[in-house]
C-alpha cells in the first residue's frame, strides 16, 4: 500500500467516524451506547470496525423515511379499493352519538367541510355539539348561525377564551348521547366513522374505541395513514398513540370528571389516561376513518409548533403512573411528543443464563461486554455448558469463576429449552435473563431497563431492541403469523423514530412475543407459567412461553430503549429445526397464523417484515 493509499483510507474513515457520530446524535443515541458499540465493533478487529463505520454511516437511502411519493401512490391504490368495504352494521339499540367540536377562530372552509362531514354519516343517531371559544373573525357567528338551524346541530358561545379543555368541555354540557366522539374544528370525518366505531364499541362491549388514521396535505389529498395496533398500554405510556378518533361512553367521560384545563394541549390524553385508571375497556376498529388536516399550526404538519402540549402530556402521564405504578417516574423521551417512564427496581438482582458449548470466539466477547458495559443493576452470569469438548473454553471458563460467575455442566443432547430450564434453576435472582451466546452490550442500562420493566406486576416477558453488526435492527418484536409462522417486525430497517404506516420502531410497545435471544421474565411468574415447554427443541420455545404469559392476562413489552448486539444464528444451523418444533409452533401459534397478531395490524402485509401494506382483494 502506498502512502497515498494509506492517507485516503484513513481520511475516508475519518469522514466515516464523523458521519456515524453525527446520525448517532440524530438519532439519539446516548453516549454510553455509541461507546459500547465502539467497543464491540473494535473488538472484532480493524478490518471490521471500519466496515461497521461505513455501514452504519451511509445506510441504504430511503430507510428512514417516513412517507415516500412511492408509498404515497401505492396508498391512494389501496384506498380506491378499500372505500369499497361496508361500513359495520350497529346494533338497533347502540345508542346516539354526540359528536364534540370546540372551535376558534376556524378558516370558513375547515368548519364548514368538518360539518358536511358529520352530516355526511351512514349512521343515523348523530347530532353535532360546537362551542365556540370567543371567535372573533366576521365571519364565525354568521355560519354558526346558519349551521345552528339544522336540527341535529347545538351551538353555544363563550364570551371570553378559555381555552380547549374548557371548550371542550361546554361542548360536551351540550351533548345527550350515549357516545361522544371528539372532532377537531379542522378535521375530517370518514363516512363511515361513526357506524364502524359504534359497532366495534358493540360488539365487543368497550367503553372507547379507537381507529385508524390519516392526514390531509395542504392540497386536501389523503397521505400518511397511521395503521395502529389493538390496545397498547405500553405503547401509550411512550405516546399518545390513540390519536384521532376517539369515542367514548359518555357516562365515564362525566364520571372521570370531564377535560382539566390545566392538561390544555394534552387534554385528549389525559383524558384517556384517566378512563383508563377508571377501568375503561379500550378497543380498536383498524379502519382509517379520520382525515387530520395538515397546515402550518398543526402537531400532524409540525410536531414542535406545540411544546406546552409535550410538557402537559408529560404531567397527565405522571398523574397515571404515579397511580398504577408506586415510585415510577416520567421523563422526556428523546423525541417530542415521546415519554420514557422508568419503574422502581428497589435492590433486585437479575441471572443472566446463557447456554454455550464451545464458540469461545462469541462466548468470550459477550462476557466481556457485560463486564464492561453493565451498571446500575446487580447481576450473575449462569453458563450452561452443553458439551464443550475444546481445551481453550475449559480453561477460559475455570479462569472465570468466582463470585457472580459460575458454570453448569449439561452433557445432554442440545435441547434450548432443556439448558434454560436447567439454567434458571440454578438461578439466584429474582429476574431470569436468557440470553444466546452471540450477543454483546452495547449500553450500560441495557440491562436495568429490562429488569425494571419485567418486576412489573401486569408484565410477562419483556425483550429488548437486537441490531446486527451494521447498525440494522434485528429483533423490535415478534408478530406472530408474519411470514407463516413468526418473525421479527422492521427487520433489516434503520433504528430510526418514523411513523411510516405503523408504530415507531424504538418506542416500548406492547407485543405477542420477544425472542429467546434476549428475553427477561420474573422468576416467579417464569415458575408459574412452568417454564419452558421442553417438547421444542431448537426454537418455538421462546414464542410459546410469551402466548403462555398472554393468555394468563399479562403483558410482553418489547423495551426499544434497551440495545443489544445480536450475531444471529453463528451458533447453529438455522435450518437445522426438527420437524417436532415445527409441528409443536403449529399448536401453539393458532389462531394467529390465520387471524393475524392483534399487536400489528391487519392492513399491513404478514408476510413482509417491513410495515407494507396488505393487498386487497
Amino acid at each position: 500500500m502506498t502512502m497515498r493509499d494509506l492517507v485516503i483510507r484513513l481520511r475516508s474513515l475519518w469522514q466515516a467516524a464523523r458521519a456515524s457520530l453525527g446520525r448517532a446524535r440524530a438519532m439519539g443515541m446516548p453516549k454510553r451506547e455509541i461507546f459500547g458499540r465502539t467497543m464491540a465493533a473494535l473488538r472484532r478487529g480493524p478490518r471490521e470496525f471500519a466496515r461497521s463505520l461505513v455501514r452504519f454511516a451511509w445506510p441504504d437511502a430511503g430507510q428512514a423515511s417516513a412517507f415516500t411519493p412511492g408509498l404515497q401512490d401505492e396508498y391512494m391504490s389501496w384506498l380506491a379499493t378499500l372505500e369499497s368495504v361496508p361500513a359495520r352494521e350497529p346494533q338497533p339499540t347502540a345508542g346516539r352519538v354526540s359528536v364534540v367540536m370546540p372551535v376558534y377562530n376556524t378558516p370558513e372552509r375547515f368548519l364548514r367541510e368538518a360539518y358536511e362531514s358529520v352530516c355526511a354519516q351512514t349512521y343515523g343517531d348523530w347530532e353535532l355539539c360546537i362551542h365556540d371559544d370567543a371567535s372573533d373573525v366576521p365571519w364565525m357567528e354568521g355560519l354558526l348561525a346558519e349551521l345552528e338551524r339544522h336540527t341535529r346541530v347545538r351551538v353555544s358561545r363563550g364570551r371570553q377564551q378559555s381555552g380547549i379543555a374548557a371548550a371542550t368541555n361546554a361542548a360536551l354540557a351540550l351533548a345527550s348521547g350515549r357516545w361522544v366522539a371528539f372532532l377537531d374544528h379542522d378535521d375530517l370525518l370518514h363516512h363511515d366513522a361513526i357506524a364502524a366505531s359504534v359497532a366495534r364499541l358493540v360488539s365487543d362491549a368497550g367503553n372507547l374505541v379507537y381507529t385508524d388514521h390519516d392526514a390531509l396535505d395542504r392540497a386536501g389529498r389523503r397521505c400518511a395513514p397511521f395503521f395502529k395496533p389493538d390496545w397498547s398500554p405500553d405503547l401509550l405510556l411512550s405516546q399518545m398513540y390513540l390519536g384521532h378518533l376517539v369515542v367514548v361512553e359518555r357516562a365515564l367521560v362525566e364520571r372521570v370528571g370531564g377535560l382539566r384545563p390545566a392538561m390544555d394541549g394534552a387534554q385528549d390524553y389525559d383524558l384517556v389516561l384517566r378512563c383508563v385508571s377508571a377501568g375503561a375497556k379500550v378497543v380498536h376498529e383498524p379502519r382509517v376513518l379520520y382525515h387530520w388536516r395538515q397546515h402550518d399550526g398543526s402537531t400532524s404538519a409540525n410536531a414542535d409548533s406545540k411544546p406546552y402540549a409535550h410538557h402537559a402530556g408529560r404531567r397527565a402521564l405522571q398523574d397515571y403512573v404515579g397511580d398504577r405504578y408506586p415510585g415510577a417516574r416520567v421523563d422526556d423521551g428523546a423525541y417530542t411528543f415521546c415519554y420514557d417512564v422508568r419503574y422502581p427496581a428497589g435492590a433486585a438482582k437479575a441471572s443472566i443464563i446463557i447456554p454455550t458449548r464451545d464458540r469461545l470466539d462469541l462466548l468470550q466477547p459477550c462476557i466481556e461486554s457485560l463486564r464492561e458495559l453493565t451498571v446500575g443493576q446487580a447481576y450473575e452470569i449462569i453458563i450452561i455448558d452443553n458439551g464443550s469438548a475444546e481445551a481453550s473454553t475449559a480453561s477460559w471458563l475455570e479462569s472465570m469463576a468466582g463470585p457472580g460467575f459460575r458454570v453448569i455442566r449439561a452433557d445432554i443432547p442440545f435441547n434450548w429449552s432443556v439448558l434454560n430450564n436447567i439454567g434458571a434453576r440454578e438461578a439466584t435472582g429474582e429476574v431470569l435473563v436468557f440470553l444466546n451466546n452471540d450477543t454483546e452490550a452495547v449500553q450500560a442500562d441495557w440491562l436495568a431497563r429490562l429488569v425494571e420493566v419485567a418486576l412489573r406486576d401486569d408484565v410477562g416477558v419483556c425483550g429488548p431492541m437486537l441490531l446486527y453488526g451494521d447498525g440494522s435492527i434485528q429483533h423490535a418484536g415478534v408478530v406472530v403469523g408474519m411470514g407463516g409462522w413468526a418473525d421479527h417486525v422492521f427487520k433489516g430497517e434503520w433504528p430510526v423514530h418514523h411513523q411510516r404506516l405503523f408504530v415507531s420502531p424504538v418506542l416500548r410497545r406492547n407485543v405477542l412475543a420477544v425472542t429467546g435471544a434476549c428475553m427477561a421474565i420474573e422468576a416467579r411468574k417464569f415458575a408459574q407459567l412452568g417454564g419452558f415447554d421442553e417438547s421444542f427443541v431448537v426454537c418455538g420455545s421462546d414464542v410459546e412461553l410469551c402466548l403462555r404469559a398472554h393468555r394468563q392476562g399479562l403483558l410482553n413489552v418489547y423495551a426499544g430503549e434497551s440495545r443489544m448486539l445480536h450475531h444471529e444464528s453463528k451458533t447453529r444451523d438455522p435450518q437445522a429445526i426438527p420437524e417436532t418444533d415445527f409441528h409443536r409452533s403449529a399448536e401453539a401459534y393458532a389462531p394467529y397464523r390465520t387471524e393475524g397478531d392483534p399487536l400489528y395490524n391487519r392492513n399491513l402485509d404478514m408476510m413482509s417484515a417491513a410495515p407494507r401494506l396488505r393487498a386487497r382483494p
